[in-house]
């Protein structure tokens, strides 16, 4: 038996200058419902269970560059999402305010950036 205590993730937490409008764009992505909408604090839950998205205000958020830029804020975290078809997807993300990243690492992979510049990744499984 173990005595390691029960421990389950919840959800993953993205900082931006208005959490509102970034859980917006992620609700639009996703197709996910905010159970929870404060001001500075907005939750997603996934429709199916499991973890979900959280966006909380930070007044000194500062941009990532990606890919890396020496002197500048890095990435901290990455979110990837699995896709059916990688050319519709990017059209939605896109279409609902994400920008495509200059540098592209993976031919089957489409990393975009957020209204906050979070990369997220979309890819097809075993492409």
């Amino acid at each position: 038996m173990s005595d390691r205590p029960r421990l389950r993730l919840t959800g993953v937490v993205l900082d931006s200058p208005d959490a509102r409008k970034l859980a917006d764009f992620y609700r639009r992505l996703l197709g996910w419902e905010a159970v929870e909408d404060e001001p500075e604090w907005v939750v997603l839950a996934a429709p199916g269970g499991g973890a979900g998205l959280s966006f909380q205000t930070e007044p000194d958020y500062q941009r990532p560059s990606w890919p890396a830029d020496p002197g500048r804020q890095q990435m901290m975290a990455h979110l990837d999402i699995e896709v059916d078809d990688l050319d519709a997807a990017v059209a939605h993300a896109l279409a609902e305010g994400a920008v495509l990243a200059e540098h592209q690492p993976q031919q089957h992979v489409r990393v975009c950036l957020d209204p906050a510049a979070h990369p997220f990744c979309l890819y097809v499984p075993g492409a």
